[in-house]
């Protein structure tokens, strides 16, 4: 029986076809800011969603939910819940939209602004700690090529 063939196994993990892969690349990359994103913004009870909810809201104030849907590529039924609890939280209120009676404008409080100060400097600060390999010029051209994509 010393003709038998023997067991293939695995030592290095050969990835060379999935590198070619923008969406494996990027997921990967995304994966590794998610996972310091999620530990540093547990402070502010953030996830990656409510954060540029947040974001959009206090650097739009009177954004509308339909325009956040849009801007985030959200399902409106997935937004209702995270504006009730942002609500809830006293991180924005709704104002009547000055244009569209139907409409209601989404606004930051003072505490969802000072909130979102916090949170968008630790953000900035995960994301340089976590393209330290990268420089300032090919961050820059990352996030062009990344926005051509999906733009």
């Amino acid at each position: 029986m010393d003709d038998q063939i023997p067991t293939p196994h695995v030592e290095k993990v050969n990835t060379r076809y999935l590198e070619t892969l923008i969406g494996y690349n990027s997921r990967r990359a995304a994966l590794a800011i998610i996972a310091v994103f999620l530990e540093r913004m547990r402070v502010h009870d953030l996830r990656p969603v409510d954060f540029s909810v947040l974001s959009l809201i206090a650097h739009n104030p009177g954004i509308t939910s339909r325009q956040l849907c849009a801007s985030l590529g959200l399902l409106a039924p997935n937004l209702v819940g995270m504006i009730s609890s942002m609500e809830k939280r006293r991180l924005i209120h709704r104002l009547p939209h000055p244009l569209d009676g139907r409409a209601t404008g989404l606004h930051p409080t003072a505490e969802g602004l000072a909130m979102m100060r916090s949170a968008e400097k630790t953000a900035a600060q995960l994301e340089a700690e976590t393209a330290a390999r990268l420089s300032v010029d090919e961050r820059k051209t990352l996030i062009t090529l990344l926005k051509k994509v999906y733009k």
